[in-house]
């Protein structure tokens, strides 16, 4: 592991702790632990690194927390292992063109994507809002394997922060959820992801197992008080959650690429 302060290590551990309760309820988790991660770690740390310990300290969380739905929730387990199973070949392939990728690049995609969600969003105040319409249609199913599991999949190993708000409004949108019915749906897409992309950071000796072991205590918590809180709050809280998110990471990246 780099050489890293003890006060950096307890802001990273914080970090997983906030990014696993974001992640449970509106998904984008990574949209907090990647930053952190790029930032935390020493100068000249591949990102590569921090992309594959990001994948170990997420896939824990995130399973915590679709744990904790699937129990509660009106998950139908089967389409989501279905899309799921798309997802880890998506990511599996994502992963292997990360390996180049300089933490340059990173931070302006992440702002592109993070602003057209928040327009999504914003111009939709409904979307997500109403109860779940009854169960998907074979067409749906294959629009969501094809573009929640293929292409989000590949999106979540290439680059990964904002997947799990990726898969939410999609599964929204393509499955006819609504917002906590997507969340919990998404978190077990989103196991699958983090796995594919996980076995090739790991192979390519890409993760950094110390640090990561220590974060992702933390970001399991977050996630299952963030899963019980989503099922307890209901989708019009969740969709505010989403919104303060994403406005605030915009703001926060901003003030990193233009004036720090």
């Amino acid at each position: 592991m780099p050489d890293i302060s003890l006060t950096t290590v307890v802001l990273l551990c914080l970090a997983a702790l906030a990014a696993g309760w974001i992640d449970a309820v509106v998904g984008g988790g990574g949209l907090l632990l990647l930053p952190a991660l790029l930032l935390g770690l020493p100068s000249g740390t591949p990102a590569a690194h921090a992309l594959g310990t990001n994948k170990a300290v997420a896939i824990v969380g995130t399973t915590g927390a679709a744990v904790t739905y699937a129990r509660k929730a009106p998950v139908d387990v089967r389409t989501a292992v279905r899309i799921g199973l798309a997802a880890l070949a998506g990511s599996s392939g994502g992963a292997f063109f990360a390996a180049g990728m300089s933490t340059e690049v990173l931070k302006p995609v992440i702002m592109v994507v993070l602003l057209a969600v928040a327009a999504f969003v914003i111009l939709r105040p409904a979307f997500g809002t109403a109860p779940a319409t009854g169960p998907a249609t074979r067409r749906q199913i294959l629009a969501a394997i094809g573009l929640a599991g293929l292409g989000i999949g590949f999106y979540d190993g290439l680059v990964g922060p904002g997947t799990g708000t990726f898969l939410v409004l999609a599964l929204t949108a393509l499955l006819h959820l609504d917002l906590v019915t997507a969340s919990a749906t998404a978190k077990i897409v989103n196991c699958c992801t983090n796995a594919g992309a996980l076995a090739t950071f790991a192979w390519q000796g890409a993760v950094l197992w110390q640090l990561a072991v220590l974060m992702a205590v933390f970001n399991l918590a977050g996630g299952m008080f963030g899963a019980h809180t989503a099922l307890k709050k209901g989708s019009g809280f969740v969709r505010v959650v989403l919104l303060t998110v994403v406005f605030a990471l915009v703001a926060n990246l901003a003030w990193e690429q233009w004036v720090a």
